[in-house]
């Protein structure tokens, strides 16, 4: 096993962010932690799929360090900072310019030759620096501090200042994502994808022993999983032209319901059910553990929580399920007044026999079957819609909104249960989005590789209609972080940093020029929104460069695409 250093680590990095290609930085990182030292590798893996780090030092607390060694001014700071967008960056890029300021630091720590910090060297093994000398940094008394994180700069190599920075202040975001670093842990230890997403799906600890577990060759029979839920199959937006292609009969038509995806589990050690974000939310609906309670041992099923009266022809609105979540206790009125139900559609392992493989049929007949022996209110089943043409299609997309979902799932019948957004045998077919002509009124900088520009904007409605004839105000209704393509982005940033009317922090207030046409899913009342509604899912959905602001909608319009049980 190889250990790897805080410079090598580095070097990785730089790498990727120069690297555009997907398979190439598939390759870079498998071949970075191919017979790494499992120390190393349980590090290099969690900052890569950017598992949240602990913040050491602050960045305000990093820019005071500096500033009161040097003369640089606040302004200064605060300008660079506005283009960057980043306290850790701008810091890494001012060091060269005030270095020659500071005079060499030697800390006084009671003479103590075993402290840490002291011992820096950037070929250390990376477990060494993030687990021996940043934590120390942090519970040193101020002082203390202040002459360690100078020392540190100035034995850091300048192009390893960013770096060290992201990793103190706990910021450390790389533009990887997760399916990049699963395929390259796939190809780097020659196991199956699925695997690898599995075993990420358990609870993260930065260790030699995770690292060595996530990596152990594939085992034959698994047996029992415990309370790890599996990977989840993702539907892919409908390609009309590639279904109708083939024939109807090879397809099953389900509703798309507004929920909460989640995997429920019965074990030997209890019930669990899980959320697609890959949290645990038995307290929130104990109905439904209940229920999961009186299924056979070793089942897993894949399905939505749902808000649901007895007796209804159509579920509750998603405002209704999230009164349930996020609670350690559920009060009896919640329960009666905002009932939940587990509606499944898929069987995932029964008798603790793995069923992914399956074809979908086959699943959902097994399903059908449990379903019938439990008799459980619930507990219920997604049903099929009959077709027999894809002429009908639209039609039974209008209808499944009637029954009061967000539009139709199209799976084949032969498909097995596949992990993550596999393109060809799950598809979603929405209803189009709900659209409002919306006016920018604020914008801030982006993360990443897209900190130095202005992409996370703020939109605001008029407060009533022009038709009153009465002065009127903008209101904040929705904020959005995507929709435009890369040239559209360098426009609009260019034009931000030419119309700021006012600053707040990292906030620039803009003058009220633009408009944009913002699509979303739906619209909630709410008491915590100045305009009182909560949009989901909000996006850009286009520019719209022939509308001035008088032509944006009001708030009015926006109470219309309310839906209230």
């Amino acid at each position: 096993m190889k250990p790897t250093s805080l410079k090598q680590f580095g070097d990785l990095i730089a790498q990727l962010d120069q690297c555009n290609g997907t398979n190439k930085k598939i390759q870079i990182i498998a071949d970075f932690i191919k017979d790494i030292d499992p120390r190393d590798g349980s590090w290099t893996i969690s900052l890569l799929i950017g598992n949240r780090q602990r913040r050491l030092i602050t960045g305000r607390k990093l820019r005071d360090i500096l500033q009161t060694r040097t003369k640089m001014p606040s302004w200064l700071f605060d300008d660079c900072f506005a283009q960057v967008g980043d306290s850790a960056e701008t810091i890494s890029l001012l060091w060269p310019q005030i270095k020659d300021e500071i005079a060499n630091t030697s800390p006084e720590l009671c003479s103590n030759s075993d402290f840490v910090p002291l011992q820096i060297d950037h070929n250390k093994p990376l477990h060494w620096w993030m687990e021996k000398v940043l934590p120390v940094i942090k519970d040193l008394p101020d002082m203390q501090q202040n002459d360690v994180m100078i020392m540190l700069w100035q034995k850091t190599p300048e192009k390893g200042h960013y770096l060290i920075n992201k990793l103190i202040t706990g910021g450390f975001r790389i533009g990887v994502s997760k399916g990049i670093v699963v395929k390259s842990i796939a190809q780097a230890y020659e196991l199956n994808e699925s695997i690898i997403i599995e075993r990420l799906m358990q609870t993260i600890e930065v260790t030699k022993e995770w690292f060595e577990q996530l990596t152990k060759p594939q085992e034959l029979n698994q047996g029992d999983r415990g309370a790890i839920p599996y990977p989840f199959y993702l539907a892919s937006p409908v390609q009309l032209n590639k279904i109708k292609e083939t024939a109807v009969d090879d397809w099953r038509l389900e509703c798309k319901w507004d929920g909460i995806r989640g995997q429920l589990i019965r074990r030997e050690s209890g019930s669990y059910l899980w959320s697609r974000g890959e949290e645990l939310i038995n307290s929130a609906f104990p109905e439904i553990i209940k229920m999961a309670d009186k299924l056979p041992l070793g089942t897993v099923l894949d399905g939505e929580i749902i808000c649901w009266r007895e007796g209804e022809g159509k579920p509750m609105t998603f405002g209704s399920l999230q009164k349930r979540l996020g609670r350690k206790t559920v009060s009896k009125s919640l329960l009666s007044e905002y009932p939940a139900k587990f509606l499944a559609y898929d069987l995932l392992e029964f008798n603790t026999i793995d069923l992914r493989s399956n074809e979908l049929s086959n699943r959902v007949s097994m399903l059908c079957m449990l379903t019938k022996q439990l008799k459980n209110e619930a507990l219920m089943i997604s049903e099929n819609k009959d077709i027999h043409s894809w002429n009908q299609l639209d039609e039974l997309r209008q209808q499944a909104g009637l029954e009061g979902a967000e539009g139709l799932m199209i799976k084949k019948l032969n498909s097995p249960y596949l992990s993550g957004r596999k393109k060809g045998s799950w598809w979603k077919y929405k209803h189009e989005p709900m659209t409002l002509d919306a006016v920018l009124i604020y914008a801030q900088a982006g993360t990443g590789k897209r900190a130095n520009l202005f992409t996370d904007y703020t939109f605001a409605l008029w407060d009533k209609s022009e038709k009153r004839g009465e002065a009127r105000k903008l209101v904040t209704f929705a904020k959005a972080y995507s929709g435009l393509d890369n040239n559209e982005i360098l426009a609009l940033d260019r034009w931000i940093r030419t119309h700021t009317k006012d600053r707040f922090g990292p906030t620039r207030v803009v003058e009220e020029k633009q408009v944009f046409e913002i699509a979303f899913e739906g619209v909630l009342e709410s008491k915590r929104h100045k305009c009182g509604l909560a949009v989901r899912f909000p996006r850009i959905h286009r520019w719209r460069t022939d509308k001035s602001i008088n032509d944006a909608d009001c708030i009015e319009r926006a109470h219309a695409f309310c839906r209230k049980d």
